[in-house]
């Protein structure tokens, strides 16, 4: 309680201030007077959340500044794979490409820091940050091929796991227009194969169709 003549804060349960013995019957609670937003726990909790957005922050741009941009010719030929994704009918997955996702040509420290095979592109989760490696636009046969593959990364980026984003592409690979005559000697269209049946051999259980596969 706080005295309203001298100012001096007492005990809740006073009845008189023991500085100038004034009556504290009608004077004022002074935790009812700090609301929660201008309390201590409210400040610690603003300052925690600060911090956290600060090295969040930092770790993202660490990640996207620790890598290089698409050339302009890169650029172009994944904005073509894009149009084709549009054109194909994949509005969920076009969102994430081309509204949050940040294109990069090599890798961040963080994937340079993991050992892996060759790869078309990987994806950082949730940093929403996509890696198109050389390959990506030296041996698809096409803008589809180009296309399969973001759309496997697409898959990625909204927190899909490999198997996941497989079968996601070996089942739209006919809507995409990623089948018949014109790719049956692509030789990523049969790894793609190989890797969906590996992750998912239920889809290749269908021996009257070629290869087994149960989407045909």
């Amino acid at each position: 309680m706080k005295c309203p003549n001298c100012k001096l804060v007492n005990y809740a349960d006073a009845e008189f201030c023991a500085r100038c013995s004034s009556d504290l019957t009608n004077a004022a609670d002074i935790k009812a007077r700090v609301g929660f937003l201008r309390s201590n726990l409210m400040r610690r909790a603003v300052v925690c959340l600060i911090v956290c957005f600060a090295v969040i922050a930092g770790f993202y741009a660490s990640l996207v500044f620790s890598a290089s941009s698409l050339t302009s010719e890169e650029k172009r030929l994944t904005q073509n794979a894009l149009r084709v994704l549009e054109e194909k009918g994949f509005p969920d997955e076009i969102f994430f490409l081309r509204r949050l996702a940040v294109f990069r040509n090599n890798d961040n420290w963080l994937n340079a820091s993991v050992e892996k095979e060759n790869a078309y592109a990987a994806t950082n989760f949730p940093f929403e940050i996509v890696t198109l490696y050389p390959d990506f636009f030296t041996y698809p046969l096409d803008d589809t091929e180009r296309a399969a593959i973001l759309l496997h990364e697409a898959k990625h980026l909204q927190g899909k796991d490999e198997k996941e984003a497989y079968e996601f592409v070996w089942k739209n690979r006919n809507k995409l227009g990623w089948s018949g005559e014109k790719y049956n000697s692509s030789a990523i269209l049969d790894a793609v194969r190989n890797q969906t049946k590996e992750m998912s051999p239920n889809l290749f259980v269908c021996d009257v169709n070629p290869y087994g596969d149960c989407t045909e």
